[in-house]
């Protein structure tokens, strides 16, 4: 099973695990079928390392900087995810 890390909390978990976000020539985009064409970048499905990935991390790892759009765009999309991941969620309910 292929592995990429997180570029939020730098941990290294199965590619199907984690959300692939793609620079392309016209935007930076999240690829939810992580096969689009372009440079592309890893998050954990949780807010924590979507806030760590758009202070600075993210754009470094897709060698461009996040337009006002792309900004936004990433925002919405973490706006809408949990504050911990579902696995952390299992773990601390055990």
């Amino acid at each position: 099973m292929p592995q990429r890390t997180c570029v939020g909390c730098r941990s290294v978990l199965p590619k199907r695990s984690l959300i692939r976000i793609v620079r392309t020539p016209e935007a930076v985009l999240i690829d939810p079928t992580g096969k689009m064409a372009g440079r592309g970048a890893y998050l954990h499905d949780r807010r924590e390392c979507w806030e760590r990935g758009l202070k600075g991390a993210l754009a470094h790892a897709l060698k461009t900087e996040l337009s006002a759009e792309d900004r936004q765009r990433l925002t919405d999309f973490m706006a809408n995810l949990p504050e911990a991941s579902r696995a952390e969620e299992e773990i601390s309910n055990a």
